[in-house]
């Protein structure tokens, strides 16, 4: 029960092994817990089924007490505390016949590159013949899921932002309008919603807003604040969107500035105060207000 559950609401964020080193943790402050890192005496049974229960005030650790029962939450946290914090034990593997990868050693020379031992962007000259073939085996199959890895430089070539994964298909609980095939890329419908919008006369502030939200929020709540890219359509509860206008209503910029710098307990909204100034919490909320909310008075 707790591998399922774990697998369901936590891989995401934590990893399928445990160590955190996943596309979340390359957007969010503070990182996802790296359980690997852990010894059973640092952190108590009881201490962690608070956390998974409540939360963690100032993360994006959401509260699970409307998601998860007693029991299910005493179950993934004895999971995480048997396999990946005592070692006793690996979990589901992806990587099988069953998912189709037969024979995944032949992919040996990709290795490196997905665990993050050699950069990806390790100058060509300075890599052996192998080690170029496998550069180009995991930029064009591993890095659908293994996003960028590890690079020595986080340049604007390698600017993280969401991404709508998986191909193939649709998580259930998405609007029908929404259900659609990319009928070139077979990508799902959430890449719409990875899209920013393009807004003329925005003013500096909102200019910077802008900057910000969409490296920051739009992980969550999507280029389009819809909170319907892939990232939000699994978060529970979802992301809010912030172009419902009945959700919406009444929401004013003094409300939206308090929301963002303290967060909302018992949701992943997390408080930004300890990773944005007031400034850019302000910015933030002018570019929302200007943009995404409707027939809002941006001034208030």
């Amino acid at each position: 029960m707790g591998r399922n559950i774990y697998n369901n609401y936590c891989y995401f964020c934590h990893g399928y092994s445990g160590n955190a080193k996943t596309l979340a943790a390359s957007y969010l402050d503070p990182p996802p817990r790296n359980f690997t890192s852990l010894k059973l005496t640092d952190i108590s049974r009881e201490a962690m089924i608070e956390s998974v229960t409540q939360g963690r005030e100032g993360s994006a650790m959401m509260a699970f007490a409307s998601v998860l029962s007693r029991a299910e939450i005493e179950a993934v946290v004895d999971y995480v505390r048997r396999v990946f914090i005592a070692g006793d034990g690996i979990n589901t593997r992806y990587h099988t016949p069953e998912n189709g990868w037969d024979d995944h050693e032949r992919y040996a020379p990709a290795f490196p590159f997905a665990t993050g031992e050699i950069a990806l962007d390790t100058p060509l000259q300075q890599l052996t013949l192998e080690q170029r073939e496998g550069r180009q085996l995991f930029l064009t199959a591993c890095i659908t899921c293994h996003d960028r890895s590890r690079v020595a430089d986080e340049g604007k070539w390698w600017d993280p932002r969401s991404v709508s994964f998986p191909r193939g298909g649709y998580r259930p609980g998405i609007a029908s309008e929404d259900k659609a095939f990319d009928a070139t890329s077979s990508a799902t419908p959430f890449a719409r919603h990875d899209i920013a919008p393009t807004v003329e006369g925005l003013t500096p502030q909102q200019q910077a807003g802008e900057r910000l939200f969409q490296a920051n929020c739009a992980f969550c709540h999507g280029a389009t604040a819809t909170g319907r890219n892939w990232i939000g359509s699994f978060l529970q509860p979802h992301p809010r969107d912030l172009t419902d206008a009945e959700a919406m209503a009444g929401m004013s910029r003094q409300r939206l500035t308090k929301v963002i710098s303290e967060g909302l307990p018992g949701t992943t909204m997390p408080a930004w105060r300890g990773v944005l100034s007031v400034e850019e919490i302000d910015a933030v909320a002018a570019y929302v207000m200007r943009v995404f909310i409707p027939g809002s008075d941006t001034e208030q």
